[in-house]
């Protein structure tokens, strides 16, 4: 949809100006739902961007506008999505009488299995309230549904298979080491590169720079790729993977892994087109590779 700036007001008129004119219109729009470009090709453009920001805006031109749809915020969602399974995990391994008419306690394997899984969980939960910061304030509403299915589902499957009675831990005592440190490793990464991402923007704003390491020896990971963040988290999964030797617990690691490459190779384009002098070497989420 094509909206005239016309008698919209001064070169000082700000997109945000615009968006509550257009809601005087439509009063089922809201900011966070209403999206403006100068072209089809553009980004979106910011709320605080202003008329005469743009040289070759004038009276009378027009803006390209879309509705995004009902939105829902961030922060809702990623709570939604990683509470979810904590309660998941936990029905298969509190009631395993009525689930599975088992009997007897669980295994040593399984009891440190809950802790990995549910403590994964807790500290993304904790993060999302103290510690991430969003550069947008909402997302599409169907996202909450599509997110809830994607983790409640592997939760539900990857308890299931690891808390049966019938399930058979690694033989080898040490790919139970291998694959807890594994984990371990990748959790702590992955909390020290989510603390250095906080540092770098500050409360209320949605800053961007160039991610750098800090003093933290996990954080040296910057110099190598763009988001250490999700490769870290991949690393920490696959030792989930090792530890319990589950085929969901992997197909769930490959997957997510996939998704986040995808979400990384996205991240890392934007910071090479914003930032001139963004390293060189830096690949998105594989050191050297990808």
């Amino acid at each position: 949809e094509e909206v005239s700036t016309q008698s919209t007001g001064t070169k000082e008129t700000s997109i945000m100006d615009i968006k509550q004119l257009h809601i005087k219109q439509k009063s089922y729009l809201y900011p966070t739902r209403m999206m403006y470009k100068l072209s089809l090709k553009d980004k979106a453009l910011s709320e605080d961007a202003k008329i005469g920001d743009f040289e070759t805006f004038c009276d009378g031109s027009v803006l390209y506008f879309k509705d995004l749809g009902p939105q829902i915020g961030w922060s809702t969602v990623f709570f939604a999505e990683y509470i979810g399974p904590i309660f998941t995990y936990l029905i298969f391994y509190l009631a395993r009488g009525p689930i599975y008419g088992a009997k007897g306690a669980t295994t040593d394997v399984q009891n440190v299995a809950c802790a990995m899984y549910v403590g994964h969980y807790v500290k993304r939960v904790l993060e999302t309230m103290f510690i991430h910061r969003f550069s947008k304030a909402t997302m599409p509403i169907g996202n909450l549904f599509k997110n809830c299915t994607y983790y409640w589902g592997f939760s539900a499957f990857i308890s299931y298979f690891v808390n049966h009675p019938l399930y058979t831990p690694p033989a080898c005592n040490l790919c139970l080491y291998i694959g807890l440190g594994t984990y371990l490793f990748g959790e702590l990464g992955n909390f020290s590169c989510h603390l250095a991402f906080m540092k770098m923007r500050p409360p209320g704003t949605r800053t961007r720079v160039i991610p750098m390491p800090n003093s933290n020896p996990f954080t040296l990971l910057f110099h190598l790729v763009s988001c250490p963040n999700y490769t870290y988290e991949a690393i920490s999964w696959l030792g989930f993977s090792i530890f319990t030797s589950v085929f969901y617990a992997a197909l769930f690691t490959v997957v997510g892994g996939g998704q986040m490459l995808q979400w990384a190779l996205g991240k890392h384009k934007n910071y090479k087109k914003e930032f001139e002098k963004y390293p060189k070497g830096r690949k998105a989420m594989i050191p050297f590779i990808l």
